[in-house]
């Protein structure tokens, strides 16, 4: 049985800011997929450039999101991945707006 959701992990997600941006990760399109099983949770998430130097905090940022709402996770497992690359079109229209791309 599962502590929690994937909708329900996103929902905590959606707490971590990109402190440069000031949007938060699931609406910039940073996180690419969540798994539950059991009481692990999977994430695969990536940054906006290999350059990015925030993936550290925002892998950090992202785990203590999951575990602050879950704490009965055994584990949280926070994969960087470059495939496919980050584009613009992944933020959601409300971050676009944020940005001013989108009236």
């Amino acid at each position: 049985m599962s502590l929690a959701t994937e909708a329900q992990i996103r929902a905590a997600l959606k707490e971590v800011d990109d402190p440069e941006i000031g949007i938060n990760i699931v609406d910039l399109g940073l996180i690419y997929g969540i798994e539950v099983i059991n009481d692990r949770v999977f994430v695969k998430m990536t940054m906006t450039t290999r350059a990015c130097p925030l993936h550290a905090y925002l892998s950090k940022a992202a785990e203590d999101a999951i575990r602050g709402h879950f704490p009965n996770v055994s584990a949280v497992h926070i994969e960087l991945v470059w495939e496919p690359p980050w584009d613009p079109d992944r933020m959601s229209g409300p971050a676009r707006k944020q940005m001013g791309w989108q009236s």
